[in-house]
């Protein structure tokens, strides 16, 4: 049975400004959702099927710019509150990466509790699809950390509201194709507005993370005449690119990496968090953009990049690529299609940079506020 919360309160924060994995003052996650700035949900479902093990939250920040639209998180949380946290704060964010993407979609997020090595099954799975059927479109599932194609593919034998499935049942299958690409238009524009010219050519570009995203966003780097320096936890991945091409090099870490001679650009492709206290102050290159999500250690670390002449490009403007392939699949994927919204990556890119120019702001406040401007047209519509 699914306990739903629903509120018609609006959010005045900004995805950096929400909680990071820990409850309000007070302690009570009904607090965040009904009385914090990090509130603002429409609705948020808590769903439980005993007979398969299943405990989910599926959150739903806006609909203003129609259906949410956002992944399913299979993780093993400490706790139920840090899970519903996570997907206030995931959904929230979603609502402006969707809106900054173009996309007629909300912002939504759903968890499932559990480790996935342990306790994902197709009857878990089924359920949990049942659940988000039970939402008749108001919230779109797709894949997120710890769910994958072939798992959609079991959740959409329940729900017809299933994104991210592989083309032999309809869907567009990987995302991180474009998702690179993506990445890629957000540092041309990043190189535009830096240096006036919307190329990588004889710039040195350090790439942390070569895996899913990262590796197809190192052919566009040395395509575009990139000198391209690589990390990676996983030495097979380094591999992977190395036997292609020899000439990339490589840092013994990310510590290493960011602290590069002559670094033009940092992308951070790996885990969330990697713009903190200790690797700001360190950085070399003048330019951050990369496909991590939630670079943003906490709030002020815009700030701080913009202090030292750092250029960023949010993370939710140029990694937007992988959504809008899988809201593309509710019309009939085409990939033409899509690679020309994911174009486009490049003026929005370019449009918050102004916007933060003139303004006088960080680029990622500026981001907010072309976001929260676009929900706010869409509600007064």
């Amino acid at each position: 049975m699914g306990v739903t919360t629903v509120t018609d309160v609006r959010p005045s924060a900004s995805p950096k400004h929400s909680v990071q994995g820990a409850p309000s003052a007070d302690g009570s996650v009904l607090h965040t959702l009904f009385r914090s700035e990090q509130g603002g949900h429409e609705q948020v479902v808590l769903c439980q099927d005993r007979a398969s093990g299943l405990r989910a939250v599926i959150a739903i920040h806006d609909t203003a710019l129609g259906p949410a639209l956002g992944g399913t998180r299979f993780h093993a949380y400490a706790s139920e509150e840090d899970a519903v946290l996570d997907a206030l704060n995931l959904s929230r964010g979603m609502s402006y990466k969707n809106a900054l993407a173009g996309l007629d979609h909300g912002g939504g997020k759903a968890v499932i509790i559990g480790d996935p090595e342990l306790i994902k099954t197709e009857e878990l799975l089924l359920a949990y699809g049942r659940f988000v059927a039970s939402l008749g479109g108001r919230y779109v599932t797709a894949c997120d950390v710890g769910t994958y194609v072939a798992d959609m593919d079991v959740v959409a034998r329940t729900n017809q509201w299933t994104t991210g499935r592989s083309p032999e049942n309809g869907g567009a299958g990987d995302s991180s194709v474009l998702t690179a690409f993506g990445v890629f238009q957000g540092m041309r524009a990043s190189a535009q507005h830096l240096w006036g010219d919307p190329t990588l050519r004889g710039r040195k570009v350090g790439v942390a993370g070569v895996g899913k995203v990262g590796h197809h966003l190192v052919e566009h780097l040395l395509q575009d005449g990139a000198e391209v320096v690589i990390t990676d936890v996983r030495a097979e991945s380094i591999e992977r690119v190395r036997s292609r091409h020899p000439q990339v090099g490589v840092a013994a870490d990310t510590g290493s990496l960011i602290r590069t001679a002559g670094l033009d650009v940092y992308a951070p492709c790996a885990l969330g968090g990697a713009l903190n206290d200790e690797s700001v102050p360190a950085l070399t290159a003048k330019v951050v953009c990369g496909a991590a999500n939630n670079q943003l250690a906490h709030p002020g670390v815009e700030k701080d990049l913009s202090d030292r002449g750092v250029l960023y490009a949010p993370d939710y403007v140029v990694n937007a690529g992988g959504v809008i392939q899988v809201a593309d699949e509710l019309h009939g994927f085409d990939f033409d299609r899509c690679k020309t919204k994911a174009a486009k990556i490049f003026d929005t890119t370019l449009a918050i940079f102004a916007r933060a120019k003139e303004d006088g702001i960080p680029p990622a406040a500026a981001a907010d506020r072309l976001a929260e401007q676009r929900m706010a047209d869409a509600r007064r519509a």
